[in-house]
């Protein structure tokens, strides 16, 4: 008997071992066939309850999705100058007044103190901004700050148990990475959409002052504005803030402001009420073999000073009109995009050297910025 027991158990245990292999490698021959109307369907074998499929991007989204949330704002609309006049009341009759807009967009909970950051189009002009939480909790947020020079703006709800996404590192990325974008697209609810990050380092777009964006074909529609872009970890890497469209929808090219700008201005309106950037008083230009031939450049590609502010940090360091400028306390710079966003993250007061070519001549600058003006000067 025990002899037959222990031979039944080796014939069980190569059995399952067989079925373990073909689940694995051909799981296709475990599937059931079944005859409807004459046709043979095929039905899958059940997968294990909670697994993730193979390359899912199903943890990060699981992850960031509760901190994102939906955003409704709303405006006040613009009374008809005429709607008091007894002529037009009598000729037009009293009609309602629907005094308010509705706006959509999205947003994403930084802190456990109910910081969101969302973009500044969003909650411009709004008299009253209701959040809406994947949970289906809403509070009434307090705009705390915005930076409409980045887009970018910092509200606050107060409620318990907030969930809180993670900041990830945007200046890791490279092109290529998968990326997902979660936001509340047209108003039809929380969406995840997924894609690649396409560029890196998109300026000169007229969207922004400071534009330094992360371009991505993960769909973003409008709605999206404010919500995620995350890794595949589910971090944050950057703000959805604009797309490239010819219809008004997604055309596979989008925009995300980095983290690494995030973070800054979060940093500045939570302690400071406000962004403190640098300013040095240049007006730059893109150098373009005409312009290093006026000013006996070798060089054709990168950044050439056609003017500087007088009485300006610049002026007193001794940058003068033909100089090319290479470098930022350190940071190579190669276009104006770049030389704005690194003299803008300058601490006003404290000294930086500059790398700077003068003809022929490699210098070294050392300029002490001041605070950029609150209105848009007309340099860097």
């Amino acid at each position: 008997m025990k002899r037959h027991w222990l031979l039944f158990s080796q014939v069980v245990t190569v059995l399952v071992a067989i079925w373990f292999v073909v689940a694995t490698l051909k799981p296709d021959w475990l599937n059931r066939g079944h005859l409807v109307a004459g046709v043979t369907l095929l039905e899958a074998a059940p997968g294990i309850p909670g697994a993730v499929m193979p390359g899912s991007l199903s943890p990060a989204a699981k992850r960031a999705s509760p901190a994102v949330v939906s955003i409704a704002t709303t405006q006040a609309k613009s009374a008809n100058p005429q709607a008091n006049d007894p002529w037009f009341r009598y000729f037009y009759g009293d009609r309602e007044d629907d005094s308010s807009q509705q706006g959509l967009g999205s947003g994403v909970i930084v802190s456990p103190e109910g910081y969101i950051l969302t973009n500044n189009h969003v909650v411009e002009g709004a008299q009253e901004i209701e959040v809406t939480l994947s949970d289906s909790r809403r509070a009434i947020a307090k705009v705390i700050g915005t930076d409409p020079d980045t887009d970018l703006a910092v509200l606050r709800i107060t409620l318990d148990r907030l969930p809180v996404i993670a900041l990830g590192n945007s200046d890791t990325l490279q092109v290529g990475d998968k990326v997902l974008a979660i936001g509340n697209p047209f108003g039809v609810g929380q969406t995840v959409t997924g894609g690649i990050v396409s560029a890196l380092g998109r300026n000169q777009l007229g969207i922004n002052t400071f534009e330094n964006f992360i371009q991505t074909d993960a769909a973003i529609n409008p709605g999206n504005s404010g919500g995620a872009l995350v890794d595949v970890n589910g971090s944050l890497l950057g703000i959805n803030t604009a797309i490239y469209s010819r219809s008004g929808g997604n055309m596979g090219i989008g925009f995300a402001i980095p983290v690494s700008t995030v973070r800054q201005v979060l940093e500045g309106i939570v302690r400071d009420g406000q962004v403190t950037r640098g300013w040095v008083g240049v007006e730059p230009t893109e150098l373009t073999p005409e312009l290093a031939d006026t000013f006996g450049l070798k060089q054709t590609e990168g950044v050439v000073i056609i003017g500087v502010l007088q009485n300006a940090p610049a002026a007193k360091a001794g940058l003068k009109p033909g100089d090319a400028l290479l470098s930022v306390a350190g940071q190579e710079v190669r276009n104006v995009g770049a030389l704005l966003t690194a003299i803008a993250a300058l601490k006003p007061g404290e000294p930086v050297k500059l790398g700077v070519k003068r003809r022929s001549q490699l210098l070294t600058l050392e300029v002490t910025p001041s605070q950029r003006p609150k209105t848009k000067p007309p340099a860097p």
